[in-house]
């Protein structure tokens, strides 16, 4: 059986290609892939394997944005950090999952489901159900935040956020009037909020939109250092791992 993971995390991959090849010794993981525009040009050039595995949450966005490009032909293990509501579609739609940390049994559990349902793959129910998924998240991307602000419950509009920034456990929302609200979400739950079309994750530290960047350059140990419009409290960085994912976004 020939399988595609795509995941941006290469600690996770390989642990999932060992779990998969010590499960079936005739499971063959033909490329990782850690980015969805690399995902993307594989898919064109290359034939569909029999079943892929693959992160919802990439460093260039989130794995939905392939399934648009191309048409799958095979089905889909989808794995995820976040049981959030994404998980119900999945789950209604017959698309099984994978909740991290990943384990053996979870994996040896999705392998039994996607031979059982093959069959019902191999026909055009699975791309309309997962034409429904995508068409879920497009409309579920956050507009507004709600903040406490002077005792008060303040929405701030998505597209007038310049950047989000976590620091010593407190996440910042900085908005283009340069204002900062502080918000009881975590930096990690904001990013599955947000159009990834429209913001990227940066590092740990920062999640920014698109419309602040004025210039970028290249900074030590190949990173990036993004030149914006409006104050940071420190360099914003994009590291080694995800500045290729980056150039790409910018780009797309």
């Amino acid at each position: 059986m020939n399988i595609i993971i795509i995941e941006d995390e290469p600690r996770t991959a390989n642990d999932l290609q060992s779990i998969l090849e010590s499960i079936d010794s005739d499971i063959n993981v033909l490329e990782i892939l850690p980015s969805v525009v690399e995902s993307i040009e594989w898919f064109k050039e290359h034939p569909s394997p029999d079943l892929i595995f693959s992160d919802i949450q990439l460093g260039d966005g989130l794995s939905f944005e392939i399934f648009k490009e191309i048409d799958p032909q095979s089905p889909i293990i989808f794995c995820t950090a976040f049981d959030q509501y994404a998980i119900q579609a999945f789950e209604a739609n017959s698309i099984d999952y994978l909740l991290k940390p990943i384990e053996e049994q979870k994996v040896a559990r999705s392998l039994t489901k996607f031979r059982k349902l093959k069959q019902h793959y191999s026909n055009d129910s699975f791309k309309n159900n997962l034409d429904r998924v995508v068409e879920q998240m497009d409309i579920n991307y956050k507009q507004s935040i709600l903040v406490t602000y002077r005792d008060k419950m303040i929405p701030v509009k998505v597209k007038d956020l310049c950047f989000i920034y976590a620091s010593n456990g407190i996440v910042t929302l900085h908005t283009n009037s340069n204002q900062d609200y502080a918000i009881q979400y975590t930096i990690d739950q904001l990013q599955t909020m947000l159009n990834p079309a429209q913001f990227f994750r940066a590092n740990r530290q920062f999640i920014i939109n698109r419309d602040i960047i004025q210039n970028i350059e290249h900074y030590f140990n190949r990173r990036l250092i993004i030149k914006v419009n409006c104050p940071t409290p420190i360099k914003l960085i994009v590291s080694r791992l995800k500045s290729q994912d980056f150039l790409r976004w910018i780009e797309s």
